[in-house]
């Protein structure tokens, strides 16, 4: 799934410009992405756009105290990148709510930071935040190899 969202964040640079559900579905098939990975990636991203964004903004001196089970899910790592993010202005308190929540329906315990980078990229595409270059290649290019295309 991850790969999947990592070729529309290159060949779609609007999040509002791919095409719709089934002819992405047929075109993701046609370049050789699996039937299960994209029916996962593309309920994912349906799941992403209705999203709520909530109307009220966070207080920038508040700490976000993660639940037990987002605490396991996300693991020491990730919630430092995502404290690391805030604190340097590039995520609202919105859209780490969001990350979160896109966060926690994944198959991995614990998030490994590689796919958590690509969740953090994917909020941002679809807020439509203006990114960085150097952002981008931080979200999308990790240290570990994860994206084999």
């Amino acid at each position: 799934m991850i790969d999947i969202l990592v070729y529309l964040f290159e060949n779609y640079h609007d999040f509002s410009a791919h095409p719709k559900h089934e002819a992405l579905a047929r075109k993701l098939g046609a370049v050789g992405f699996d039937e299960k990975e994209i029916s996962e990636a593309l309920s994912w991203l349906a799941e992403l756009r209705r999203s709520p964004v909530h109307p009220f903004d966070y207080d920038n001196r508040s700490t976000r105290i993660l639940s037990f089970d987002e605490s396991n899910k996300l693991g020491m790592e990730c919630h430092r990148f995502l404290l690391f993010l805030e604190s340097a202005g590039l995520t609202t308190g919105a859209q780490r709510e969001i990350i979160i929540d896109r966060a926690m329906i994944l198959d991995d315990n614990p998030v490994p930071v590689g796919k958590f980078k690509i969740i953090v990229l994917m909020v941002l595409w679809s807020s439509q935040s203006g990114l960085e270059p150097l952002i981008v290649e931080e979200l999308l290019y990790d240290d570990e190899p994860l994206l084999l295309h």
